[in-house]
Formats: structure tokens, sequence, C-alpha cells
């Protein structure tokens, strides 16, 4: 991977962290295209009472209310956790170019972990997927929260 790699998924554990403090999964994501962030999200499902407000898809919806598309063509999602089918699925309507993510998640995960829905060639479209960077930062992170919870 990449150094930018490494710094974008920084400031996605920067949000995570944001995440945490308002008592949502500390999870963050950002979508960057031309080396630059168009989109940010943090979860917040909780706070918005919304089961599909997921880091994933608010970085989504933010970068293409900044583009002014529901596509995200030549775009790269950062994400401090491994995501989820239902997130899967909307990077794959987005067309998203690429996805990076720190922490695998073996209990839900849809990018190579539980299961592998990104390497489904039934797609019209291929998500280039690359995990494990900052991958000790999340988990510990997440760790933390949940330890704290209980």
């Amino acid at each position: 991977m990449a150094d930018t790699d490494q710094v974008f998924m920084t400031e996605a554990l920067l949000l995570a962290e944001s995440a945490a403090q308002q008592g949502e999964v500390p999870i963050g994501a950002i979508v960057v295209r031309d080396g630059e962030v168009i989109g940010r999200g943090w979860n917040q499902n909780i706070g918005l009472h919304d089961p599909s407000a997921h880091a994933e898809i608010m970085a989504m919806r933010d970068a293409g209310q900044k583009l002014g598309n529901h596509r995200l063509p030549g775009c790269s999602l950062y994400v401090t956790l491994e995501p989820c089918p239902m997130c899967v699925g909307a990077m794959i309507h987005a067309r998203l170019a690429r996805l990076v993510f720190a922490a695998a998640d073996p209990k839900t995960g849809a990018a190579g972990g539980r299961f592998d829905l990104l390497g489904d060639p039934a797609h019209n479209h291929e998500v280039q997927v690359d995990g494990g960077c900052c991958a000790r930062e999340s988990s510990v992170m997440l760790k933390n929260f949940f330890r704290q919870r209980r």
C-alpha cells in the first residue's frame, strides 16, 4: 500500500474517534478523488435512528452531493472496518474504483472476510480491494470502545 493510503486512513481513524465520542461504534470513512478528500462520514445510525447511516454510506452521500452525481467513478473509499454487505452493495452501485479498509470483520465483513461480495464475478462492476492499512489502530479503537460499553 502507498504512503498516501496511511495518510487517508489516519483521517478516517479521526472520524472514527468522533463517532465514539458521540456514542456511536467507532467507524470512520472518507472518499478520495484525485488525491483530494471529497466525502467524509462516520457511524451515525444510533443518533440519526437510521440503520443505513454507516460510515461508508455517509461518506458516499457526502461525496455524491459534492460531485452532483450518484456515481463515484475514479474514487477510493477508506474505511476503518471491513464493510458489511449493505455498504458493499452501495459501493458497487456507486461504481467506486477502490476500497481500502483497516481492520477485517470476521463476523459480517463482505470484502473478503465473512463474505466476498466484491469478489463475486456476477457484478457488473469491479472494485479493487486492499485491506489491512492501519488495522492495528482500528482494532484497538474498536476493542476499547466495546470494553468500555460492557
